[in-house]
């Protein structure tokens, strides 16, 4: 079996890159400008190459809690809650101003873990951050902390970046941490301990690596890595824990420093019809034309024109079975309105959707993104 060499992060074209506080924050001197400035021109040099670039930065409440003057080391929830809220500004700002300096626009997205996992709202989180993409800004991710209270106690931003990386299609995670990458043991009590460049697959001698199970209180540390590498490579994306407390740690990387990376069987579009053909239970049917059923083949989106008939009731963002004119299944997707609307502008031009509806939704009424063919469909598709 030939062996499997480490990637190269020039190559990927969706990056989410997950900061840590203490990299961004100092508590005593505060924001560590030459820091980020470097790092900034990291994300630059990517974003000129052509990749897409997501910022999934910690910080705000280390921020905040400078300007408010808070220095106990444990803030109460309420305090915590304030600092956020005060850091949130900072946080957006700082990061606007670095990233303008190569020509960047930024947008502060500012989510909870609910909006990763309801399903309503993370398709509008999902095409939000599609949307700015498009338009070649970078989303600066951060946790709502001043509302999500469970997130301030047990939430990390490693997961976050991980399931923001599911969310947006990305092809690469990269978690900058202070620490060079996975050791065989923790480094700090096994002087022994091994380093890991490169995870095929994790296993359960991989997850002993990081020390046991995490706490249930446990914000950090090497097991919410683990965690983190699960969720990304089960989306198709590869993961990367690199040392991030050097000056342009992405260029360091590129050049070669030690890192670890996580390999993922697949990639984000098959990952992603892979859970909806095979995990999501349908929670209705679409009869499509013959028209539409060959479009559906040919990788195209399902319009409300191609629709005949609507059965069942679901939500948008549900799974539905869409069905050939003979009741021949054809493909499952994620459907992008109601029930009652599609039935509505089922039959109809996408462009009277807002005269019917009242409001101007999606042109499709499920996008190809959302759709994976089924069966002899799959197999026509890949022919053509």
């Amino acid at each position: 079996m030939a062996a499997v060499s480490t990637p190269s992060l020039s190559t990927f074209r969706r990056i989410v890159i997950k900061v840590g506080s203490s990299l961004l924050v100092d508590r005593k001197t505060g924001l560590k400008r030459e820091w980020l400035s470097a790092l900034a021109g990291d994300i630059a040099a990517l974003h000129a190459g052509g990749a897409d670039v997501l910022v999934v930065s910690s910080g705000a409440i280390a921020l905040g809690r400078g300007v408010l003057g808070l220095k106990k080391p444990v803030l109460e929830l309420e305090e915590a809650q304030a600092a956020a809220a005060v850091g949130q500004i900072a946080l957006a700002r700082v990061w606007a101003e670095s990233l303008a300096t190569h020509a960047i626009t930024a947008a502060q997205v500012l989510l909870t873990y609910g909006d990763t996992e309801e399903r309503r709202r993370y398709l509008n989180a999902r095409a939000t951050l599609h949307t700015l993409l498009g338009h070649r800004a970078i989303p600066v991710i951060n946790e709502n902390d001043t509302v999500a209270t469970q997130e301030i106690r047990y939430g990390d931003n490693d997961r976050l970046a991980a399931r923001v990386g599911s969310m947006a299609s990305a092809d690469c995670v990269v978690l900058l941490s202070d620490i060079d990458g996975l050791f065989t043991a923790p480094p700090a009590k096994d002087p022994e301990a091994e380093f890991v460049p490169l995870v095929p697959r994790i296993t359960a001698k991989i997850e002993a690596m990081a020390g046991g199970a995490a706490s249930e209180l446990s914000r950090g540390g090497m097991m919410t890595k683990i965690e983190a590498a699960k969720i990304a490579t089960a989306g198709g994306a590869a993961m990367l824990i690199a040392n991030g407390t050097y000056l342009h740690p992405l260029k360091r990387v590129m050049e070669g420093a030690r890192a670890t990376w996580f390999l993922s069987p697949s990639t984000p579009v098959t990952a992603r019809k892979r859970w909806i053909s095979g995990t999501l239970e349908p929670r209705g049917t679409l009869i499509v034309d013959d028209g539409a059923a060959k479009a559906l083949r040919a990788g195209k989106s399902l319009l409300p024109a191609g629709v005949t008939r609507v059965d069942g009731a679901f939500a948008r963002g549900d799974c539905v079975i869409l069905r050939a004119l003979d009741g021949g299944e054809i493909a499952r997707g994620l459907v992008a309105y109601d029930a009652i609307d599609a039935m509505r502008i089922a039959g109809r031009a996408s462009g009277d959707i807002a005269e019917i509806l009242g409001f101007s939704g999606r042109k499709e009424i499920i996008h190809r993104d959302d759709l994976a063919l089924s069966g002899d469909a799959a197999a026509e598709g890949e022919e053509a």
